[in-house]
């Protein structure tokens, strides 16, 4: 497995590079894009709509580069101190400001597919943070992420001088978003909130990852195979249950490694457990981690409390931002059933746009057919429309 096949993209995994494209075929997809818009404009006129057809292209390309500052600062949270990057548009005054909230990922706010989206969002006319979570960077979801976007969010609201804040986020970033959106402290400070590829109940998610079963919200249940990626995370997040005591430095520290690419380091560390942690490790870091369903299903149900505080399930009824949902028709990291979950949730007067599409692999572009295309673009031309109005 590549690095960015167990990377977490703003975080969404990836199953490798693809191979570079004929420039050609670059030119193509470009001028598809800008088809698309073109048809939208004509169907419903909106200069958001352009610019969002743009933020998509910019996205779509590595080698864009597009006219924005890149700050690095750091702010304040209960006494800690977060860093942040913050990506301002050329030439706009007083653009309308969006926190953005990677994933998954040990590279946090310095992922490049999070600094190229944040690049693409901000060419379009917006200011973006993008705090780093520390929990998130460590493969943790936890309830104090939500006190750091939340403490993100007033960064930006003093910085800007502004009442409200858009806010953005990504995988298991965008389900810490909608908490923070539906908690007391900042939902008056959230304009609105677009979770891509997000989880509704983290439980759930993790019995995915376990079972590769997916239950539906009309009680049907899906057949899909989970990335290897998800039980990895999971047994790394609890691995105080999952090896005996004395094992659990080493454990913790080769199952890091081994995340992060560094897979001679890792298999050292291994070399110094005991055999019963040795075989475990073998067989994550290799074939046959199945053997121990059951003792992770058993490790779900230990943790259930914990994982609901960081669910937005049964806590989004009060939220007052609009709401935006994006996800993956084919996600096998978050499956799109979870959005499905959210829909049911946020209230039908806040919830705006649902969109699951093919055009998008957890939170990567994939190559988008033409109708593909013009729903993203309306999607995020709809996004962009709201913080625009902010």
């Amino acid at each position: 497995m590549t690095s960015d096949s167990m990377s977490d993209t703003m975080a969404g995994t990836t199953k490798g590079v693809a191979a570079k494209k004929p420039a050609r075929g670059k030119r193509a997809r470009v001028v598809l894009f800008f088809l698309a818009v073109l048809a939208i404009i004509a169907y419903r006129p909106a200069h958001q709509h352009a610019r969002a057809a743009s933020l998509l292209v910019s996205f779509s390309d590595k080698n864009a580069k597009p006219n924005v500052t890149d700050e690095r600062t750091t702010f304040d949270v209960n006494g800690e101190q977060v860093a942040a990057r913050i990506y301002t548009p050329a030439g706009v005054s007083d653009p309308p400001s969006v926190v953005l909230v990677h994933g998954v990922n040990h590279f946090g706010i310095d992922d490049p597919r999070l600094e190229r989206f944040a690049r693409a969002v901000s060419a379009a006319g917006v200011q973006v943070m993008t705090p780093a979570v520390k929990e998130l960077s460590d493969y943790h979801v936890a309830p104090h992420s939500i006190d750091t976007v939340g403490g993100a969010l007033m960064e930006m609201q003093r910085r800007n001088h502004v009442s409200r804040v858009g806010l953005m986020g990504m995988s298991f970033g965008g389900g810490v978003s909608l908490l923070a959106a539906a908690d007391e402290r900042f939902a008056d400070r959230v304009s609105f909130v677009v979770a891509v590829g997000a989880h509704a109940d983290l439980g759930r998610v993790s019995r995915f990852f376990v079972t590769d079963e997916v239950a539906r919200p009309d009680g049907s249940v899906e057949h899909l195979k989970a990335h290897g990626y998800g039980m990895m995370i999971l047994v790394y997040t609890h691995v105080e249950d999952f090896f005996p005591a004395a094992d659990v430095p080493a454990a913790r520290e080769a199952m890091r490694l081994w995340i992060w690419e560094h897979r001679d380091e890792a298999r050292k560390i291994e070399a110094t457990c005991s055999a019963a942690c040795k075989e475990k490790l073998d067989r994550l870091f290799g074939e046959g981690a199945e053997i121990y369903r059951p003792e992770m299903l058993a490790l779900i149900d230990r943790h259930a409390n914990d994982m609901a505080k960081v669910s937005p399930h049964g806590r989004l009824g009060t939220i007052r931002a609009n709401v935006y949902l994006l996800h993956g028709a084919g996600d096998t990291v978050i499956p799109a059933t979870e959005t499905e979950w959210l829909a049911q949730e946020v209230p039908a007067k806040r919830l705006k746009t649902t969109l699951i599409t093919p055009a998008l692999e957890h939170v990567d572009l994939k190559d988008p057919s033409a109708a593909d295309k013009w729903a993203l673009v309306h999607f995020m031309g709809r996004v962009i429309g709201e913080a625009d109005a902010q």
